[in-house]
């Protein structure tokens, strides 16, 4: 045990390092919650910034990512550095996005690291797990705060650096052990924020025919707000529409575990991953398809509202 405490130690400079690589994103996310200035197009960039630090700085570089062609990619330094950006600012971009009610990105992100702290102590690497658990310490007590009151939120400041941080150890996590761990292990832990972010992007651009960046009331935590937990908390008092905005946050929890549960079972085959990436795809579309059509799974609806006077249209 001692001499596990001393390798920690060792490992403690990196660790530092990858969390001040984040300090951009933090920072940027920060004064965009005291200012509302700062546009999504400036907080991406500035998570890229943190993204190219972490690249140089800590080698998190995705060089691998078992997908036809997009390998090849990768395999040039230059494909790679663009490809680790764009993955990194998405993933913090997607947990921002889901940051919505009560204790939803939170626990999500609870559950994210958890994933990659079993897998990076089936691997033997005590630097992922340390970071990971370090993170879900410091995410579980400030989820303490959150939910079910609301007492404090993560703002867009806390939203983007925890996103980075998943991204990050996802990424050190294949880095560090190659071959041993699957690159789609980390894909289907994240895909939950990640195709509500890509879902949102192709409803508003191909559907609705708005800007991507336009944003709107339709998200799929935001449909089981209004039209599943409006009619089992239905008045407008104010501890009811806490109430409200708190029961909405464990069916998405939900949602992360069906991806998460089989991506720490088969973490290391990648056809099994891709099989479950593409189940989730469906679910999540046949999910949301119901909803938006006022026709939710009975077993999502409290015996208060199966009976509506009127259903309600949001626009």
């Amino acid at each position: 045990m001692g001499i596990y405490f001393v390798f920690l130690r060792a490992e403690a400079i990196p660790a530092l390092v990858l969390l001040a690589c984040g300090a951009p994103a933090f920072a940027a996310g920060l004064i965009e919650d005291f200012t509302k200035r700062v546009s999504p197009r400036v907080r991406l960039i500035a998570v890229a910034v943190s993204a190219m630090f972490a690249l140089w700085f800590a080698g998190a570089a995705i060089t691998q990512t078992d997908v036809p062609g997009l390998d090849w990619v990768v395999s040039i330094p230059a494909g790679a550095a663009v490809v680790t950006v764009f993955a990194v600012a998405g993933i913090a971009n997607s947990i921002n996005i889901i940051d919505g009610f009560n204790g939803l990105a939170s626990m999500c992100v609870v559950i994210m690291l958890s994933a990659l702290t079993y897998v990076a102590l089936e691997v033997q690497d005590p630097l992922i797990a340390s970071v990971a658990l370090a993170g879900i310490g410091a995410v579980l007590g400030f989820f303490l705060w959150n939910f079910p009151a609301g007492l404090i939120f993560l703002g867009d400041g806390g939203a983007y650096f925890l996103g980075f941080l998943v991204a990050e150890l996802s990424i050190l996590l294949l880095v560090r052990n190659p071959g041993e761990v699957s690159p789609l292990f980390p894909l289907l832990v994240c895909v939950y924020p990640v195709f509500e972010t890509l879902f949102s992007i192709y409803r508003r651009r191909f559907i609705r025919a708005v800007p991507p960046s336009m944003p709107d009331g339709i998200h799929l935590h935001s449909l089981i707000y209004r039209r599943v937990m409006r009619w089992a908390v239905g008045n407008r008092s104010a501890k009811a529409l806490t109430r409200r905005n708190s029961m909405t946050s464990p069916y998405l929890w939900m949602l992360c575990m069906l991806s998460v549960v089989p991506a720490l079972l088969f973490w290391n085959n990648t056809l099994v991953l891709a099989c479950f990436l593409l189940l989730f795809g469906m679910t999540y579309v046949a999910l949301y398809w119901r909803i938006v059509r006022f026709k939710s799974p009975r077993w999502m609806l409290f015996p208060s509202s199966t009976r509506p006077s009127r259903l309600p249209s949001d626009g």
